[in-house]
């Protein structure tokens, strides 16, 4: 029965960021930092930050849109609409029902992934099984945040590091031997205490005390966080790749979560990769968490780092702890990029 399962792939991709773009500079006004301290530690030298009226459902709505179009696929194909993220507009309901009314995918059932900045690779292999199996036939998966909105812009440690955007992808049959060959994914709860936003849930409700003690926004012990990292993204991708029956040096292009400068360094060294096959652009929107791998994804795409035929491996982290990695055999068609 297995031999029989459907090969799974990425049939279109999409990515918005917001227009405003806070520099280095910019934050050396409002906190206690330098461009230089900040460049050093994470490779970062701007963000985008979306507008007050706008939410994490807005930027995954116009993600989604690019990849429906460069997918070729209608709102009312899509069978299934998954949105990881750690920022939702709201508690209840998903932003994936927000997000499916918002690009009119009426037949779609949808649902919110948490998995903080794994998420998004995480969606990729829960929607691959339910096309493997028969399901469905076309899931949309996106990642989308709005980081900006639980940052401490008083705390110098975190409010450097992330930005807002969302990426997006459609996931379709391909032909046998592409798509997905293999995946890892794992979690290290005890590590929860490491990177949390404390408040806001059952275990501390919103009171006048926990927005007083600043409990609402993100917290993170940066250096176990980096050891976890460090020491995480090798051995995941390198067990996916094994899974798929293939090595390091298979990978034509390597797509890491974009958190850390120091820590996309260390994965591509662990793995043997060289830089040029590394997509990078933590420079440009800092970290995005569960949006970064989609839109590092897309802008490889349109720049035309990926070909078909390609293996490309997806790695990730987060909050959790948790971990991510796929391996993907491109297929592409000629079709027009947006």
């Amino acid at each position: 029965m297995l031999e029989n399962l459907k090969s799974v792939g990425i049939i279109g991709t999409g990515s918005y960021l917001p227009n405003k773009v806070v520099t280095n500079e910019d934050l050396e006004k409002i906190v206690d930092t330098s461009n230089e301290w900040i460049v050093d530690r994470t490779g970062i030298r701007e963000r985008r930050i979306a507008e007050s009226d706008v939410a994490t459902s807005d930027l995954a709505a116009l993600a989604a849109e690019k990849a429906l179009f460069n997918a070729g696929v209608t709102a009312d194909e899509i069978d299934l609409i998954i949105v990881a993220t750690c920022t939702p507009d709201m508690g209840v309901a998903s932003t994936a029902c927000l997000v499916q009314d918002k690009i009119k995918a009426s037949k779609a059932a949808a649902f919110d992934l948490s998995a903080a900045c794994a998420g998004f690779a995480y969606g990729l292999v829960v929607g691959s099984q339910c096309i493997k199996t028969g399901l469905y036939k076309k899931v949309l998966v996106i990642g989308a945040e709005t980081l900006s909105r639980i940052l401490d812009w008083t705390d110098r440690n975190t409010c450097v590091l992330f930005g807002d955007g969302a990426g997006a992808a459609v996931l379709g049959e391909v032909p046998a031997g592409y798509g997905i060959l293999g995946v890892d994914l794992g979690a290290e709860g005890s590590g929860a205490v490491h990177l949390n936003v404390p408040a806001g849930g059952s275990r501390l409700p919103a009171t006048s005390e926990t927005v007083k003690q600043r409990q609402h926004f993100v917290t993170m012990n940066g250096t176990e966080v980096f050891k976890f990292a460090v020491k995480v993204m090798g051995e995941a991708a390198v067990r996916a790749l094994d899974k798929a029956g293939l090595s390091n040096t298979d990978i034509d292009c390597l797509i890491p979560h974009q958190a850390n400068m120091r820590i996309i360094n260390s994965a591509a060294k662990r793995l043997k990769v060289p830089m040029e096959k590394v997509m990078v652009n933590v420079d440009k929107y800092g970290n995005t968490s569960a949006a970064t791998i989609p839109i590092a994804l897309d802008e490889a795409i349109k720049s035309n780092k990926i070909k078909h035929d390609d293996i490309v491996v997806l790695v990730g982290f987060g909050a959790g702890l948790t971990w991510a990695s796929c391996v993907i055999r491109w297929y592409k068609e000629d079709k027009t990029i947006v």
